[in-house]
């Protein structure tokens, strides 16, 4: 394992799901199909497991209960490494989507789903497309019910499609009526003012590595943890090709080649650990993160 550089330990998270059940392939890949395609996150992940025990890196693994039923043997793997286990909801159906009561019940199915194949419990989320948004805070007051202690859904930018422009920069603290919940936002850095998600994923594919540096160093500097995130279909550029719109076909299939080498360096250089580790966690007394009440 090489050194990393710095003396802050960021979170490695995973967004764990299969290659045909992203927004980016919905158009042509419906979920009654997804049986029907071969799978292929297992043998992603199991790269991503080696890559990190390779340089001593823990992390977040948020997965699909979908993957529970199908594919128990994925959330196992992940478990006996040592990572921890948290929800990315049950079918990939984003929080905009869904009534109050429907999230509560993705959120319950898919813990429920996660534990009883890891046997650990699932305390962290992650909505999927970051679909937390401005005016949809009454998911925080869901996850509270349903027994999550964190959350780590809000990306503090200005999107098309999602980001909460107005949230802070470093974790911090929900305060809501059902009570206190941990956010862990995904990384960004500034240019010209302007906030530029730089937290890994697509845009660790489709822009420059050094503005994923930039951002980790900067949290670093400013004593603060960063949280950066990945998908297993990211690093498999053997993946089946569907036929989407030249915009979709960039957006989910570029840099698929050299993705697992950019995540390898981005290991060699910062340390990593899951968000389950962060002593800040416990929310009742908690004295480095910021309390934020949300409307």
């Amino acid at each position: 394992m090489q050194t990393a550089s710095g003396s802050t330990t960021h979170f490695f998270t995973v967004d764990v799901e299969e290659y045909f059940q992203v927004k980016a392939l919905e158009a042509v890949v419906s979920p009654n199909e997804w049986l029907s395609h071969p799978t292929r996150v297992g043998t992603s992940v199991d790269s991503l497991l080696a890559a990190m025990e390779r340089h001593g890196a823990r992390g977040t693994f948020f997965v699909l209960g979908w993957l529970a039923e199908h594919r128990p043997e994925v959330i196992r793997a992940i478990a006996a490494a040592g990572h921890e286990i948290a929800s990315h909801g049950y079918r990939h159906e984003r929080v905009t989507a869904l009534s109050p009561a429907a999230f509560r019940e993705d959120l319950r199915a898919s813990k429920r789903g996660l534990e009883d194949v890891a046997g650990t419990e699932v305390i962290g989320y992650r909505a999927p497309s970051f679909s937390i948004v401005p005016g949809y805070e009454w998911a925080f007051d869901a996850l509270l019910e349903e027994g999550y202690r964190y959350d780590s859904s809000i990306f503090p930018i200005r999107r098309r499609g999602y980001g909460y422009p107005s949230a802070p920069r470093a974790p911090y603290i929900v305060h809501r009526p059902r009570g206190r919940l941990a956010e862990y936002p995904l990384a960004t850095t500034r240019f010209l003012r302007l906030s530029i998600p730089a937290a890994g994923g697509g845009y660790l594919r489709q822009f420059p590595l050094a503005v994923i540096r930039r951002a980790f160093r900067e949290a670093g500097t400013r004593g603060e943890r960063a949280t950066f995130y990945i998908h297993p279909w990211e690093i498999d550029p053997g993946q089946p090709r569907l036929a989407v719109s030249p915009f979709n076909y960039v957006r989910h299939y570029r840099g698929l080649d050299t993705a697992l080498a950019r995540i390898e360096s981005l290991l060699s250089e910062f340390r990593f650990t899951s968000i389950a580790s962060d002593p800040a966690l416990d929310v009742r007394q908690s004295p480095t993160l910021v309390t934020v009440g949300v409307a």
